[in-house]
């Protein structure tokens, strides 16, 4: 049984140190969060450049809705409360950079900001705020783009 190493190792280090780069399934939560202007809050993510939902991967022993609330804290310093889950999209396979590949099981949840302050670690998220419905950026991925071209077209609730 896994447990949390000590030295701060999470569950996809600890996999990868079994599997290596083969492609794995992996858990994740993100959320879309809407301010009182119905504008959406994105993140800049460090590792593409480019903008997506807060959210990431789960550790094990962790709800979904727990992943989407703890990940909008570690990369944003912003406390949320889940509302609601509006679906699930698996389809998505993903290489990255250093070789590692994975096919995503994600959770989308509408959330609100009950509380924190906004700080980007600089790292995960260079940057958040939010924009018009009409002027979003580029979204670094095509599940992204689907949770949000989903949302926004009143394809709730939905799986891919």
């Amino acid at each position: 049984m896994y447990e949390k190493e000590t030295n701060g190792q999470d569950y996809v280090s600890y996999i990868r140190g079994m599997v290596g780069h083969k492609p794995v399934f992996l858990c994740a939560a993100v959320s879309v969060i809407e301010n009182d202007r119905g504008e959406i809050f994105l993140e800049r993510r460090g590792s593409s450049d480019r903008w997506g939902l807060p959210g990431g991967l789960a550790e094990l022993g962790e709800s979904l809705e727990e992943t989407a609330v703890r990940e909008a804290l570690e990369e944003t310093g912003l406390e949320i409360k889940a509302d609601r889950l509006l679906g699930i999209y698996t389809k998505y396979f993903a290489k990255c950079a250093n070789g590692d590949e994975f096919q995503s099981v994600t959770a989308l949840f509408k959330a609100h900001i009950t509380g924190g302050e906004l700080k980007c670690d600089g790292v995960e998220t260079t940057e958040a705020r939010y924009f018009k419905k009409d002027e979003l950026p580029e979204i670094y991925c095509q599940q992204h783009r689907d949770m949000l071209n989903d949302y926004l077209n009143g394809k709730i609730p939905n799986y891919r």
